[in-house]
């Protein structure tokens, strides 16, 4: 069934902006620097956590002065809702990463149910090391395992839903130039 699009253009006209589109820019340039000085000689698998990655790697990637192999991997706990249930497996990775590093992109690092499952998936897999590089990472003391830290964070936000840059609201708003959270929510 088709979204309430009155509803969906409603979200946005009364989100609060917390970061804005230059906030976010500075941040992912920040990001890139860190990954450059640590990951440069490594010769690393990146993976991008569709959909939500995308267009944080889509602005990561070209900033990244070294050679890497690039794929993507699919797994979700949202499927166009607003709330987590069970993993689901849309994509697993199709590069070998035997005896490699991994670097994963995602959107955001709320509770990390999925992003703690992706990363468990690489080690198990035969990852030597497996780093990780969000854009968000939402503060409050739910995280899916107490020591759950992404390596790379490119701002921190409170706990609010939030969308824009990749991340959604029911499915809309992952264009969004900037990061937003939901009125009330």
């Amino acid at each position: 069934m088709p979204a309430d699009l009155s509803h969906i253009r409603q979200i946005m006209a009364e989100a609060d902006c917390l970061f804005s589109e230059a906030q976010v820019e500075v941040a992912i340039d920040q990001v890139a620097a860190a990954i450059n000085g640590e990951l440069a000689e490594s010769n690393p698998v990146v993976f991008c956590v569709m959909n939500g990655g995308l267009i944080f790697a889509g602005k990561l990637l070209p900033k990244l002065s070294f050679p890497l192999e690039l794929s993507y991997l699919h797994a979700t706990r949202y499927r166009s809702e607003t709330t987590g249930g069970e993993l689901f497996w849309k994509a697993k990775p199709e590069i070998s990463f035997i005896d490699r590093e991994v670097l994963i992109i995602d959107d955001i690092l709320d509770e990390g149910h999925t992003l703690a499952a992706i990363i468990e998936f690489c080690k198990h897999a035969g990852a030597s090391k497996v780093h990780t590089a969000v854009l968000v990472d939402k503060d409050h003391d739910r995280k899916a395992r107490p020591d759950l830290k992404a390596s790379y964070v490119g701002l921190s936000c409170e706990d609010r839903f939030i969308f824009g840059y990749g991340m959604d609201y029911k499915g809309y708003w992952r264009n969004a130039a900037g990061i937003y959270a939901v009125k009330g929510l």
